[in-house]
């Protein structure tokens, strides 16, 4: 393990009034924090609150309209480096995975280099202070990046995420996409940067490439800021949260009880795990509601009362003694009392009507998956045979060379099948095969005739996301994917994935979430008897995973999910195969 020594402890990450405004939206509002040396942050938030923008800015990759970002504290005379894991990978296509990985040493190799030249010249002129000086400093920089382990780290990074088996003079645009995403993890963790900032980080790794990545993290000595979707990931590895959602910033402004050191406007900052700011939240939300309903209820009795006119007792009632006298201090008295009651209710009700607080906002929340039982026995009687009624996919031996050993299942038609297994051993593939993109070399495949198969594969793949040389916007994509009839009958914004506020943006600006929920509610505005989900979690917010699971249970047809995700391995109720 690498112990990052050159990091040093008084490094930190200073984000001062950040903020960034797209042409059709605002993203981030005068976001202020500080990650410091040994703090690992979670970035949580809904898809589009601006985890990846916030990133992005953090690592310089884009200039916010406002504010600044500082790291304090860099080794050695060079400046603090920061290095970011998003989309792009970070080498050439054109480069073979050995020259990939050889630019990511490069300055530990230079280190080396520079040390020797160094050591040479302190050999001629042993007696020269500036040669001595220079020999030190060399000496100093090739201890600070731990030079003389560089080919023992890098094999051990090899190993840890599983790309110990990849052809180094392979060329990188040959690689699938999750050994170039493994690749690019492997390239930023070598480079060793001051600042570490991570986006997804455990798409495309499994186990033991999740547990490399654990290790390296707590071993990393400076600030660490990561966006991600895994849950377990970050109860086991955020020592603090940073939530980006607008709701979660109302709840700590709404509930004194909430606030925390160090939340600021624009961001609501948590010091512990997911489950426990999980917990927090949800408690704050019951707060806030049984608040504003207790306020609601007063408000509308003082409204009555004031509206009403009041006497003490009862109208009919008149003192024993007739006398005009008694009767003027009765009614005097009654209406000195009603005229003090009502001015307190007013004075009540204008107060309360100044402070009371906001209604608590409705948040996106995803509607399940709309279907009836009957729907999903569509799979149309006359065409079905009656002795193939209870399973729905048959298969026997399948296999492709170099991709996927010999499998075989059945599957009824409302069974739900959890695929497991390390990188590589054909959890995409045999999904594939199922949903009819890839062929098998070897093996049988029987599904019922007329079964309607759906597929949400790993990564987006929104069709055509420019017609006739103008971006389509959200609720165009979703009308033109399912058919304007059917775009009727199951309305976008009743699936609860996109907000609707979002439905005339281009899909082209609309975060990769945001893009993979479309894609999920075109796949769900028209549920297949079948549904083959790879990879489901990835991209999706937190919420939205949770919801996913809880609606696939539910579901009256079919489904196949294959995914890493270790909360919802531990979580899942259902029948399991593991690949090996």
């Amino acid at each position: 393990m690498h112990n990052h020594s050159f990091s040093l402890p008084q490094t930190h990450l200073r984000v001062d009034a950040i903020s960034v405004v797209f042409p059709d939206r605002r993203v981030l509002t005068d976001v202020s924090f500080v990650v410091s040396a040994g703090q690992r942050i979670g970035l949580i938030g809904e898809n589009g609150s601006g985890k990846s923008t916030l990133l992005r800015v953090a690592a310089g990759l884009l200039e916010a309209d406002s504010g600044s970002v500082r790291v304090a504290g860099s080794a050695g005379n060079s400046p603090a480096t920061v290095g970011l894991l998003h989309q792009e990978t970070p080498f050439r296509p054109t480069d073979s995975v050995h020259q990939a990985l050889e630019t990511a040493v490069a300055e530990q190799r230079l280190a080396l280099h520079r040390l020797d030249r160094a050591a040479e010249a302190l050999s001629s002129n042993p007696e020269s202070p500036e040669v001595a000086e220079a020999y030190a400093e060399a000496l100093a920089e090739a201890e600070r990046l731990d030079s003389w382990n560089t080919d023992a780290r890098l094999a051990s990074m090899l190993a840890g995420l599983g790309l110990n088996s990849l052809d180094t003079g392979r060329r990188t645009d040959e690689l699938s996409g999750g050994q170039r995403a493994r690749l690019g993890l492997a390239w930023l963790l070598l480079r060793s940067p001051d600042v570490l900032l991570l986006d997804e980080p455990t798409n495309h790794l499994d186990d033991a490439a999740i547990e490399h990545l654990r290790r390296e993290l707590h071993a990393w000595r400076g600030p660490v800021m990561f966006a991600s979707h895994d849950r377990s990931f970050l109860d086991e590895n955020a020592t603090g949260l940073i939530d980006l959602d607008p709701a979660a910033r109302l709840l700590t402004q709404i509930d004194d009880e909430a606030d925390e050191p160090g939340s600021g406007y624009g961001v609501t900052v948590h010091t512990g795990n997911y489950s426990e700011y999980l917990a927090a939240r949800q408690a704050t939300r019951l707060r806030w509601e049984r608040r504003y309903n207790d306020e609601q209820a007063e408000l509308r009795r003082l409204r009555a009362s004031v509206g009403n006119s009041q006497i003490v007792g009862h109208e009919e009632w008149k003192p024993r003694s007739e006398t005009r006298m008694a009767q003027k201090f009765y009614a005097d008295r009654n209406a000195k009392v009603v005229a003090r009651r009502v001015n307190d209710a007013r004075s009540r009700l204008a107060e309360l009507e100044a402070t009371q607080i906001r209604r608590p906002p409705q948040e996106l929340r995803f509607a399940g998956i709309q279907i009836d039982a009957a729907d999903i026995a569509g799979v149309a009687a006359a065409d079905v045979d009656p002795t193939q009624q209870e399973d729905l996919i048959t298969a026997g031996g399948l296999s492709i060379a170099g991709r996927l050993r010999p499998v075989s299942l059945q599957l009824q038609q409302d069974q739900k099948l959890l695929i497991t297994g390390a990188n590589g051993v054909g959890k995409s593939t045999l999904l594939s095969i199922i949903a009819g993109v890839l062929t098998a070399d070897e093996g049988s495949l029987r599904v019922q005739p007329g079964t309607r198969v759906g597929m949400l594969g790993q990564d987006v793949q929104l069709a055509d996301p420019y017609r006739r040389g103008s971006a389509r916007t959200v609720i165009e994509c979703y009308r033109d994917a399912l058919g304007e009839s059917r775009a009727q009958l199951q309305p976008l914004a009743g699936l609860g994935l996109i907000a609707e506020r979002d439905f005339e943006r281009p899909v082209a600006r609309l975060s990769l979430g945001q893009q993979r929920r479309l894609e999920l509610a075109i796949l769900l505005a028209d549920p297949p008897q079948l549904l083959l989900l790879d990879e489901p979690s990835n991209h999706l917010s937190l919420t939205l995973v949770t919801e996913l699971e809880h609606a696939i249970s539910q579901y009256p047809g079919a489904v196949i999910v294959a995914s890493h995700d270790r909360w919802l391995r531990t979580h899942w109720q259902h029948s399991q195969l593991h690949l090996a």
